[in-house]
């Protein structure tokens, strides 16, 4: 890295709110929906808020303590990027709770007098009451705080109440302490975790839409076409019928019309949806004006008689005489189909069903709610009798599912890693709280806990790093109230929980990469039980400054301790035993140092040089060449999650493979005329990468049959991602047949290459 590089980044972060406040204001103004212009224009105003705050001097980019004058534990509000807006997420105008409070306590509704009341005996007694029962939430950390202070006094801990209290009270004015009232105690984690609450799903259903292009169709089938069918057989009754040629029509075959025109009129004004009818180049078109001008006295011209005769005809030949089998068995059909239900009415439907049950929680068994309309709620709604629930439906209920958390996973209601990253602080919530003897205590930590975890990622640089839940001072103050939870099979061990997790994620997503929220959890399970295991985040390279924490250069060790000698070193080219001699020499360099250290310059220097040159000078491809190279070392976390946390998936190694290739494969297909194909690439090889380390786990023997099986996987997709893929396949089978690479990533021989997702002057799969 030049000398200008680690400016570059903090230039980058403070053009960012000026781009992202543009972006609001033209969403605001040009959006078509309603909805997302109010949306947008929140958006601004909070880049507003941010812009100002940085312009004050309000603000600090890249600090973990943003806001002046807030000590880190205050969730500060934060924006898309990382970005503080110079306000926290419990201060603001009083909420409901709060002002109910103030008035049941007889006390003005400031935030200070709330404060000082829970200080008194019957403020005490209060929050000892929701301690018992349970009957609270907690919405951001800090509305935890009153309830430690009220358990430590109640505990007999007076002396740590005091100092907590010494803390909170100068921001008493301020921030929100006073947690939020439930109808009932937050279901156990341990058993269960689900995606979305009662509440959350019914506002889903609630916000479904009809479908504009379904419902015009139906109105079409049940509508326009039986008319234009009357239209047709009262044209088929002139006197020489389907010819139309001599226009003697029976005597009161004009009043008929006419009645038929009132009738269409009507018709009009209440089914405005399909307007297929208006259009005089369609066949209902042509057969209404023709009848419009013989019903008004006026003779047709010859054209006008000639789109007559031509309408009449292709309707008969098309569908048959109306009243003919054919013909009445295709309307019969189709009026059935216009009869089915629609997804919105049984999205309200479901809805009505959802109401019956508590809002905040769950649902732990969804059978009963996705059965067909019964009688009674077919004669409440007018839904037919035994209609069926559809699936666009039914999946919104399912993603309420309280289960297991490897239950969801296979039904499918977890889809993603990043999908599961979000529901496993609802776990490690009731793991980590589990080493709080008391079970009033454990409720209000595993409450905290949940409420810290939507606590949003601040922009941080210089290896600055994220407040973590222990120096909250409301943990700090009871930290002497947790034992080590044991590591028992029983689902309660920290260690237990995070191999199960573990497990779950890279056997059901093996060619992803695991999220940094996943790995934060994984993190806090590891210090949880003591495990000392190095899990390290992806970077992100618009803001990297060339520089990485100690913990990748212990991660890359792990990695070398477990993949020595395999096809994993052999082909990205590592010398593992020279990063064990790296990391030696940097622990006891660090070790020699009173204050210990913060960067492993070695290991940016090792990243740096596999690289290569092109990585010297500052860009967002040239950081993410290197950032590519610490994760290539470090396997992103597998090897710490094999080597020491101990996991071993049921699907075996060699299926992981496979199905990492058929990821890598999926990815490859959307390069094909895609003019930013570089995320993708970039994605791919990421797959890529993971599906070597399984590999490299694998026998010899059961290694060459997977490699030689990915041949036929590619034939299952388009020709161009064979040839796309053919260089990476070549040199992962150089590589397996004892060749190797040279510094530049090619073979000597062939179209060999080895894949990696970033460059900086383009790439080869392109």
């Amino acid at each position: 890295m030049n000398d200008d590089a680690e400016q570059q980044p903090l230039t980058v972060a403070l053009s960012y709110p000026e781009g992202q406040l543009a972006k609001a204001f033209v969403t605001a103004l040009t959006h078509e929906e309603v909805g997302a212009r109010h949306r947008a224009e929140v958006r601004g105003e909070r880049w507003r808020e941010v812009l100002a705050a940085l312009a004050a001097g309000r603000l600090s980019v890249g600090s973990r303590t943003p806001v002046v004058g807030l000590p880190p534990w205050v969730t500060p509000e934060v924006v898309r990027g990382g970005f503080a807006t110079g306000s926290a997420s419990a201060g603001g105008p009083l909420r409901t709770h709060e002002t109910e409070a103030a008035r049941s306590f007889r006390v003005p509704a400031q935030r200070r007098a709330l404060f000082a009341y829970c200080l008194t005996e019957p403020g005490l007694a209060w929050l000892w009451a929701r301690l018992d029962s349970g009957c609270y939430e907690i919405g951001v950390p800090e509305e935890a705080a009153l309830l430690t202070v009220a358990w430590l006094v109640r505990r007999g801990e007076t002396g740590a109440a005091l100092d907590l209290v010494a803390e909170l009270e100068p921001f008493a004015d301020r921030l929100r302490f006073l947690p939020r009232p439930a109808d009932g105690p937050a279901p156990d984690a341990t058993a269960a975790v689900h995606r979305r609450t009662v509440s959350e799903t019914v506002d889903t259903l609630a916000r479904r839409r009809p479908n504009a292009a379904v419902e015009t169709q139906r109105e079409a089938l049940a509508v326009w076409q039986p008319f234009a069918d009357e239209l047709l057989t009262h044209w088929l009754r002139t006197a020489q019928g389907g010819d139309v040629l001599g226009l003697a029509p029976e005597a009161n075959w004009p009043a008929q019309g006419e009645a038929l025109l009132d009738r269409y009129r009507v018709l009009a004004a209440e089914h405005t949806l399909c307007t297929k009818h208006r259009d005089p180049k369609e066949n209902l078109g042509i057969l209404r004006e023709a009848l419009e001008e013989v019903v008004a006295g006026r003779p047709l011209e010859a054209r006008r008689l000639g789109l007559l005769r031509h309408a009449v005809r292709s309707m008969v030949r098309r569908r048959g005489l109306p009243g003919s089998t054919a013909h009445t068995a295709l309307r019969r059909r189709q009026a059935e189909q216009a009869a089915l239900p629609s997804h919105h009415a049984l999205a309200q439907l479901m809805s009505r069903r959802l109401a019956a049950l508590p809002p905040g929680t769950g649902i732990t068994d969804i059978a009963p709610l996705l059965g067909p309309v019964d009688g009674e709620e077919s004669r409440e709604t007018g839904l037919p009798l035994g209609a069926v629930v559809p699936a666009t439906v039914s999946k919104v209920v399912e993603s309420a599912l309280s289960a297991p958390i490897g239950t969801l996973v296979e039904r499918g209601v977890i889809p993603s890693a990043e999908v599961m990253a979000e529901l496993v602080p609802q776990l490690v919530a009731a793991t980590t709280a589990h080493a709080y003897g008391d079970a009033a205590l454990r409720a209000v930590m595993a409450a905290n806990y949940r409420a810290f975890r939507n606590r949003r990622s601040l922009l941080l640089l210089n290896l600055e790093r994220q407040v973590r839940v222990e120096e909250l001072p409301w943990v700090r103050a009871v930290s002497r109230q947790r034992s080590a939870a044991p590591d028992t099979p029983d689902g309660e061990g920290a260690l237990f929980v995070l191999r199960h997790l573990g497990e779950l994620a890279v056997q059901a997503f093996p060619g992803t990469l695991l999220p940094n929220p996943l790995i934060r959890e994984f993190g806090v399970l590891g210090r949880q039980g003591d495990l000392g295991a190095p899990f390290v985040e992806e970077l992100a390279a618009d803001i990297f400054m060339g520089t990485f924490g100690p913990k990748f250069l212990k991660a890359a060790r792990v990695a070398g301790e477990l993949l020595g000698g395999t096809l994993y070193e052999r082909y990205y080219g590592i010398d593992y035993a020279a990063i064990r001699n790296l990391a030696i020499v940097e622990t006891g360099e660090a070790l020699s140092r009173s204050s210990g250290t913060r960067t492993s310059p070695g290991f940016a220097r090792l990243c740096a040089e596999r690289a290569g040159p092109a990585s010297r000078a500052w860009s967002v491809a040239a950081n993410g060449m290197v950032i590519e190279q610490a994760q290539i070392l470090t396997t992103h976390n597998l090897a710490t999650l094999v080597n020491r946390v101990g996991i071993t998936p049921r699907a075996g190694w060699s299926d992981l493979a496979r199905l990492c290739f058929a990821t890598v494969c999926r990815l490859t297909a959307r390069v094909h005329r895609n003019p930013r194909p570089l995320g993708t690439i970039k994605v791919a090889a990421y797959a890529w990468r993971q599906m070597v380390f399984h590999l490299s786990l694998c026998p010899p023997q059961e290694q060459r049959r997977a490699i030689a099986g990915m041949t036929e996987e590619t034939a299952r997709h388009p020709a161009h991602v064979a040839a796309r893929l053919a260089p990476a396949l070549a040199g992962l089978v150089l590589v397996g047949e004892g060749g190797a690479f040279g510094r530049d990533g090619t073979a000597d021989t062939g179209r060999a290459r080895r894949f990696v997702g970033w460059s900086a002057d383009g790439h080869w799969m392109r």
